[in-house]
């Protein structure tokens, strides 16, 4: 019984041990190709967003607008865009009103 767990140790130690190779291996690999293509190994920090969505922007719309309320049962998602449009410029007036830079854009998913 123990020459077995013997053989199952060593079997494990070489196979741990061809891993490890495996891992260097392919860590000098990728230094190679990032030097090659000039790409430095420093990490930079992920870029923040900030995503806006209105839950229920129909209601949204009959509830402030006269236009909303024609509007809304018709051409439902003209009056969509049409909400988002005016949220971005309220929101970029607000921002603007404390000094605050910011790119707004719409992204239609």
């Amino acid at each position: 019984m123990s020459v077995f767990l013997i053989i199952i140790s060593l079997f494990l130690l070489a196979f741990s041990a061809l891993l490890v190779w495996q891992v260097l291996e392919q860590r000098k690999m990728i230094k190679q190709m990032l030097q090659s293509e000039d790409i430095s190994d420093t990490h930079q920090d992920p870029e923040l967003v900030l995503t806006l969505r209105v839950r229920d922007p129909i209601a949204l719309a009959k509830r402030e607008s006269r236009t909303g309320r024609v509007l809304a049962d018709r051409l439902p998602v003209m009056t969509r865009k049409m909400v988002y449009q005016e949220v971005m410029k309220e929101l970029e007036r607000e921002l603007d009103e404390r000094d605050i830079e910011v790119d707004m854009h719409i992204e239609y998913r």
